[in-house]
């Protein structure tokens, strides 16, 4: 578990001084005083081939005339995590080195100290858990990056701070792809003027058919040489759907709109489920995107959704809150798996997982009751459910 080195100055401008280096002409410099909270990223491999987007620092370097920066392709992240920086030259290098992290790579490490990593955890865990003496003699280090991913998953999905937003604009097509790391949405709104959020509800006025195949005049599915059906291009129901506008379409069939003042006196009562004009969306599964209604056409929205945590590196990471929680859940995970462990051991750490579970997502729940006590200040009416 790494401990803080940087200075204040140097967290807010995220630099670390690395000191003066040196190496033999024509080898590598490993790096190991990486100190941020963030992960070293380099968009380089060991040869120089670029593999990814963009690295998230930059080193530079003092040899007596005055700091410079390295060409990014010179470094790399090795085997432990450690940036090895090349010498192409043969010169060798002997001068001052730091290292500045890239903007985006400065905000990742604003508040990066109340997390801690998931290969952390699993060293943490293979030092506190295993060994002679321990209810754990051995274990391989793969069974524990195993169970700590699938902790890390299944904390994600209710207890972990893991919700991810997207700002998009909703095009003339009304949908937008689902995510790449998408697991399941939390809210979906749309952005007025001023910068408010208006919560976009899921419609059950309509759905989206996820196979669309093309029948003969007796309605019997038409197949090609191949005995598989054929399908139509596009779906009616989809087409139908966003031909209307509850804007200017106030029929008295339109539910998108239920508060049109056509309307008035042609319904009888008040439908909850759709009384609200901030618009609707739905799942469509074969198309793999979020449809909308057209009344969003053009509207700022913002997605907010649930990742599993494990979709790119930069995601590994668990809050530290909820790091007991992570050993009791691999712990349980690899004793449950063994043969010949007293039953009785299995429960008792079923239960510390449950136990310390239930601790984190009270700590993550971030309650304040100060902020409870302003909501409910003069709310004196009944809540009828």
């Amino acid at each position: 578990m790494a401990l803080l080195t940087e200075t204040n100055a140097q967290y807010y401008a995220g630099q670390q001084d690395l000191g003066v280096l040196s190496n033999i002409a024509g080898s590598n410099i490993i790096i190991n005083a990486w100190s941020f909270t963030t992960v070293a990223v380099s968009a380089f491999d060991s040869i120089g081939n670029q593999v990814s987007s963009v690295s998230n620092y930059t080193l530079y370097y003092d040899d007596g005339t005055g700091f410079v920066a390295i060409n990014e392709d010179l470094s790399y992240i090795g085997e432990f995590n450690q940036i090895i920086l090349r010498d192409p030259s043969a010169g060798g290098y002997n001068g001052r080195f730091y290292i500045q992290l890239k903007q985006f790579a400065i905000n990742n490490n604003y508040g990066g100290y109340s997390y801690i990593t998931l290969n952390d955890i699993i060293n943490n865990f293979i030092v506190g858990y295993v060994g002679a003496g321990k209810l754990i003699p051995g274990v391989k280090r793969t069974d524990v990056m195993f169970h700590a991913k699938r902790g890390l998953q299944e904390f994600s999905y209710d207890t972990l701070k893991s919700i991810k937003a997207q700002e998009l604009t909703i095009p003339a097509s009304l949908s937008v792809p689902i995510p790449q790391d998408y697991v399941n949405y939390v809210q979906m709104s749309w952005v007025d003027s001023v910068g408010v959020k208006h919560i976009i509800y899921p419609t059950r006025l309509t759905s989206n058919p996820t196979e669309l195949p093309l029948q003969s005049v007796e309605g019997i599915p038409t197949q090609d040489a191949f005995g598989e059906n054929l399908d139509a291009d596009q779906s009616i129901t989809d087409e139908r759907w966003a031909s209307q506008s509850s804007v200017n379409d106030l029929a008295t069939n339109d539910y998108r709109n239920p508060r049109g003042r056509s309307l008035y006196g042609q319904r009888y009562g008040l439908d909850p489920g759709v009384s609200q004009i901030n618009g609707w969306f739905t799942i469509n599964e074969r198309l793999g995107k979020m449809s909308f209604s057209s009344d969003l056409a053009n509207k700022l929205i913002i997605l907010e959704y649930i990742s599993d945590g494990l979709a790119v590196d930069g995601d590994l990471k668990v809050p530290k809150m909820a790091e007991q929680a992570m050993y009791m859940h691999i712990a349980h995970g690899i004793l449950s798996g063994r043969s010949k462990v007293p039953e009785y051991v299995v429960s008792r750490f079923k239960r510390e997982r449950s136990s310390t579970l239930r601790n984190a997502k009270i700590r993550l729940s971030n309650i304040k009751l100060e902020e409870i006590s302003q909501v409910f200040r003069n709310k004196s009416k009944w809540i009828k459910h």
